[in-house]
């Protein structure tokens, strides 16, 4: 694929809704992390990824990226929410052709649903993954929104961007892409969703 956009991956809120004493990211998950299991999926599409996150959490996805792309916030930095995490990404990589938003908590979305997304970005100034008609992750912007992308704050991502720019759909083939950790159930359900972990050899 010539049209490589980044694949950000934000991974630095604080799971409060999860609650127990050990981060949703850092939760058992196909024989890793969640959050190491979402990157090792982005890192297969094999685009560029780059990932945001904390000084707690950048050690379980050191061993799969080199360090420049892990960009660890402060802990005021990782509270102004997920827009400017995503924002951090986007100037990180500020010469990319676009750039993907893969939450770092959404472990089962697919290498190739990815690759198709990206792929739409070509086409479109916004772009996202939908399964059966519904709107999912990753979401692609192309590069003439940096300038609005590396405004954004709080927690409501990058959904303003979205609103004022015409969004293509790409339909895929990939439930994971409207599956995220939010809580311990849903945790549950994503573990059930992948199917056993098979057994070392």
């Amino acid at each position: 694929m010539r049209f490589r956009p980044t694949i950000v991956v934000p991974a630095a809120g604080l799971g409060r809704r999860f609650g127990g004493p050990t981060h949703k990211l850092e939760q058992d998950f196909e024989g890793s992390t969640v959050l190491a299991t979402t990157v090792r999926h982005a890192i297969e599409s094999q685009l560029p990824v780059v990932v945001v996150t904390t000084a707690a959490l950048a050690p379980s996805v050191g061993r799969l990226l080199a360090t420049r792309d892990i960009v660890v916030l402060s802990a005021a930095e990782a509270a102004r929410g997920m827009g400017a995490t995503i924002a951090t990404g986007v100037a990180e990589r500020s010469g990319a052709p676009g750039w993907l938003v893969l939450p770092g908590d959404m472990p089962l979305v697919r290498p190739g649903t990815l690759l198709a997304v990206a792929s739409a970005l070509e086409q479109h100034p916004v772009a996202y993954a939908q399964y059966r008609g519904r709107r999912g992750h990753p979401v692609a912007f192309a590069a003439e929104l940096y300038s609005e992308l590396i405004q954004l704050s709080g927690d409501d991502g990058a959904r303003r961007v979205m609103l004022r720019y015409p969004a293509h759909g790409e339909e895929v083939d990939d439930p994971g892409v409207l599956m995220d950790v939010d809580t311990a159930a849903d945790l549950e359900r994503l573990r059930k969703a992948a199917g056993p972990v098979p057994a070392a050899e």
